[in-house]
């Protein structure tokens, strides 16, 4: 026998998984766009709460649909003052409700680093009040990089910046010349948490990339913008991951500091 409040509760909740299902299940690839939310609120030098409306992305308008946003909470003073590195929970919401799809919690911790042994940053997922898995900052020397586990701690993605030069360095050239095609956009490369060799000119199965929107809004704000492909044979959780880390790195490395830096 299951008391009628429980079963209510693990119905709604089996009804918000149907949902991440629906919009992430047959995706190939998503573009996440920040708005201009708080433009104001930064041009005076205060960092203003995040919001992000989520596109599904394919060859047609109409395949290029809008089907949630997602705002940040997060106390204003704690963005003030400790920008980027600020803890926040973000809902991925459908469309005009408040369904809930996705939901992210960032806490505080130090700021991402070479060399670190401890204090991570991460972020944990969940939809429907059940955790879907997580991303967390790895031990690094030179570029930066992170793993992606599922919601039984089982590695599943690899993910860093394209490299070179045995991977000490960023291969800024990837994605086109940086002074033409290339220019503004920095791509972040998902490979299996199995494989090995993932440096140089090994080939991504997905990638994060941050693509450029107007001039104005690169130069007077920090709204950006990720377009995110996913691998072949990726279920909804697994797509809902990559999603999420799209939002994890744009806290880490694109969000302006008091001080005006990345």
């Amino acid at each position: 026998y299951i008391p009628i409040n429980e079963s209510k509760r693990i119905s709604m909740e089996a009804q918000k998984i149907e949902r991440l299902e629906t919009h992430f299940e047959s995706s190939n690839a998503m573009t996440i766009r920040q708005t201009r939310k708080g433009w104001l609120q930064e041009c005076l030098g205060c960092e203003a709460s995040t919001e992000f409306r989520w596109f599904q992305k394919g060859d047609t308008k109409e395949e290029n649909a809008e089907f949630a946003t997602s705002v940040e909470e997060s106390n204003c003073l704690i963005r003030i003052c400790c920008a980027p590195n600020h803890p926040f929970t973000m809902t991925v919401k459908e469309l005009n409700s408040d369904n809930e799809i996705l939901s992210m919690d960032r806490p505080c911790f130090c700021p991402p680093g070479s060399c670190k042994c401890c204090c991570y940053q991460e972020m944990t997922l969940s939809s429907g009040g059940q955790p879907i898995g997580s991303i967390k900052e790895q031990f690094y020397c030179c570029v930066p990089r992170f793993k992606i586990k599922d919601s039984e701690e089982k590695p599943i993605y690899k993910v860093h910046q394209p490299t070179c030069c045995g991977g000490f360095c960023v291969n800024c050239c990837t994605e086109g010349n940086p002074c033409g095609r290339g220019c503004c956009k920095v791509a972040f490369h998902v490979f299996p948490a199995d494989q090995e060799e993932t440096d140089g000119d090994v080939p991504p199965i997905a990638k994060i990339v941050k693509v450029p929107k107007s001039l104005g809004t690169e130069l007077f704000t920090d709204a950006d913008a990720f377009d995110v492909t996913f691998p072949d044979g990726a279920n909804s959780t697994q797509k809902a991951l990559l999603a999420g880390t799209s939002v994890f790195l744009n806290a880490l490395y694109f969000e302006e500091t008091d001080g005006g830096g990345d």
